[in-house]
């Protein structure tokens, strides 16, 4: 069964740092770009993150620039998000999804291009 999930999510202070985690399982990571995503309450989903399935192409929403980044590591089969400089509109439901379409330098911040999603993990950020 191909499934992702999400780790690492937390209450942390403004200004802190947190490195999420999403597993995936059923398949091979190596075959498939990722993306990031995150909603908050009443809020649409929103793009965050996301890299390509060989590692050269990444993108990021201008919210998110110079304070996360995003890695992967095929042989354990994860990819990370490392976020720092945390803010409290940074706090949402964070998710990472595969896309339809999977290229060696194509990745995507569009939500409507992903059709595997996990659960989610909880960030909160607050002091």
């Amino acid at each position: 069964q191909e499934q992702l999930v999400e780790s690492g999510g937390a209450l942390v202070q403004p200004g802190g740092s947190l490195r999420l985690s999403c597993v995936v399982s059923g398949f091979a990571l190596d075959f498939y770009s990722i993306g990031w995503f995150r909603q908050a309450p009443g809020e649409e989903r929103e793009g965050v993150s996301c890299i390509s399935r060989n590692g050269g192409t990444t993108d990021y929403a201008d919210s998110v620039k110079g304070r996360f980044t995003i890695s992967r590591d095929n042989a354990k089969n994860t990819v990370y998000l490392q976020m720092n400089g945390l803010k409290p509109e940074d706090t949402a439901v964070y998710t990472c999804a595969t896309p339809y379409h999977n290229a060696d330098y194509f990745c995507s911040l569009n939500p409507a291009l992903h059709h595997l999603w996990g659960q989610g993990t909880q960030v909160t950020v607050s002091s």
